[in-house]
């Protein structure tokens, strides 16, 4: 087994986290990203010599050198051929998964790319018409049905149809690629106290009730609406398999207080394996040997578990769209 880690934005410490995951791993790496760079990253950690033979360094040259801290739109199509390199390798059986560093959106968009995260631009590039961010950590799994979206354009985004497919998702994927039987998913309510039973809102008596219903008649163990602020307490959140949640803060506040710098962020519904940190990146610790890899850690074991359970992990090139 082969895994492909992205070094993401050069000005970040995505490079220095990469090189520190592979090398804390046994698992075969190739590492995508400018040569150079990545030497220097090396030499920053005050490592030497070859890298180890589990390690490969893939070579995608920068447009313009980088600078540690200091974002350059002019080397966001390199981000993103970082990105299209793993997919290639994902889809042709050379990686069994990929792993991604943080990237900066802004600088992304400033270049002239629509561009709102790792999740959607592997949706769009497979095909996939529907994906689920799922954060891993701190003992919880958190899901959502809508990702990068502004507050005010999220009531409108909780849709029965964005519902059952995310649950579809959701129950799938935590029965093929966690091993889960039986899944079981506490959905949470939209609104304060989960509606107060229409006075606060009615969008969980209107939508969100009947989904998790229909859920349990497809056979999905869904409870809920559970309300946001009392679905973490431990005794609630033991009992659950995953949590989801409708929308970016409402569940991942939550997930980052008990895991940060540890947790794991999975995108579901691809037909491929990709995880990633849990944070961005953190251009104030760039090119100082000073990032925490953490979290670049744990995704690379989790992408091997789950890359291990997966049916094509054994099966030769997997035929991506």
């Amino acid at each position: 087994m082969r895994l492909a880690i992205t070094t993401g934005e050069p000005a970040g410490i995505g490079p220095e986290v990469a090189l520190q995951a592979a090398l804390d791993s046994d698992v075969a790496c190739d590492l995508l990203g400018d040569a150079e760079l990545i030497a220097a990253t090396a030499r920053t950690l005050g490592i030497a010599g070859p890298l180890p033979a589990h390690v490969r360094v893939v070579h995608e040259p920068l447009v313009a050198a980088a600078r540690a801290g200091v974002l350059d739109p002019r080397n966001a199509a390199y981000v993103l051929r970082l990105l299209d390199r793993a997919l290639a390798g994902c889809r042709d059986g050379s990686y069994a998964a990929m792993v991604t560093a943080p990237v900066n959106k802004a600088v992304i968009i400033e270049a002239g790319v629509p561009f709102s995260g790792h999740t959607e631009y592997l949706a769009q590039a497979t095909g996939t018409p529907r994906v689920v961010m799922l954060l891993v950590g701190g003992g919880l799994r958190v899901a959502l049905v809508t990702t990068h979206l502004p507050l005010s354009a999220v009531p409108a985004a909780i849709t029965r149809d964005a519902l059952d497919g995310v649950l579809d998702i959701l129950h799938r994927d935590l029965v093929g690629r966690f091993g889960i039987a039986a899944p079981r998913i506490a959905v949470i309510g939209l609104n304060p106290h989960a509606g107060e039973g229409g006075h606060l809102g009615r969008e969980e008596i209107d939508i969100i009730a009947p989904a998790i219903a229909a859920a349990r008649q497809r056979g999905i163990l869904a409870t809920g609406p559970w309300p946001a602020d009392t679905i973490f307490v431990a005794r609630n959140a033991a009992g659950v398999d995953a949590i989801l949640a409708m929308y970016h803060d409402q569940g991942l506040a939550t997930l980052k207080y008990a895991s940060f710098g540890k947790g794991v962020n999975v995108t579901l519904g691809l037909p491929l394996v990709r995880t990633s940190v849990d944070h961005g990146t953190a251009l104030d610790l760039a090119g100082k040997g000073q990032a925490d890899a953490g979290s670049m850690k744990e995704a690379l074991a989790l992408a091997v578990t789950l890359a291990a359970r997966s049916p094509a992990a054994t099966a030769g090139p997997r035929g991506l769209p």
